[in-house]
């Protein structure tokens, strides 16, 4: 499920989780025009309509729609890319060195490295800490996120640790600061390598997790 052509994407991200319930929408709705979302509710009953309708507020909203499915489903979903450890994926996870080579290697454009700090999504996982993440994010050959226990408005902090975007879950359930780094770069139309599905992104800037037994990573 790979662009036709080369373009920034989102430094602002959103990953949704059954956690958040209600909040999902909370959070969908204080994303700047031009952020990305990354679809994940693995476990919700309603998975698919669920996807449908969020993929629905991301076109109105000119959010990026990446869901954390295998490709097919991906495409079935008409999202704007997959999140996963597969090849072709968008977006990948990583929590170490091995796994930031295996996804640039698989051809991810963006990484998203986690957890930057201890998060009830990952109750007793080692944070990376600040030190150990700008060291693992920097001279890697593709571009790397923050994940985990990260605010919207630490962006420009994290920039100088080596981050080139930011991914929340919690972190967008409260209002976020104004003015403290916000901003998504501008993403242009793009189709699906297979099925014609032509994919519909933001094109103007302002405001494009986990893996599930057999489908795709955290």
């Amino acid at each position: 499920m790979r662009p036709r052509q080369r373009q920034r994407l989102p430094d602002l991200w959103l990953f949704t989780d059954e956690r958040q319930g209600a909040a999902l929408w909370t959070a969908l709705a204080r994303l700047p025009r031009g952020a990305g979302v990354v679809f994940r509710h693995y476990r919700a009953p309603d998975r698919a309509d669920l996807a449908r309708r969020v993929r629905a507020i991301c076109r109105r909203r000119g959010l990026l729609f990446v869901a954390a499915a295998p490709p097919p489903l991906a495409r079935a979903w008409r999202a704007d890319g997959s999140h996963g450890r597969h090849r072709g994926a968008l977006t990948a996870p990583a929590h170490g060195r091995a796994e930031l080579v295996a996804a640039r290697r698989a051809g991810a454009r963006l990484v998203f490295l986690s957890p930057l700090r201890a998060t009830r999504s990952h109750p007793g996982e080692a944070p990376l800490g600040r030190l150990r993440f700008g060291l693992l994010a920097r001279r890697r050959g593709v571009a790397v996120a923050a994940l985990g226990g990260v605010r919207p408005d630490e962006r420009r902090a994290l920039r100088r640790l080596g981050a080139a975007a930011i991914g929340a879950i919690d972190g967008w359930e409260k209002r976020p600061r104004p003015g403290l780094g916000f901003g998504a770069g501008p993403i242009r139309r793009q189709a699906t390598a297979k099925g014609g599905h032509a994919v519909a992104a933001c094109s103007r800037s302002a405001g494009c997790g986990e893996e599930q037994p057999g489908e795709t990573p955290r």
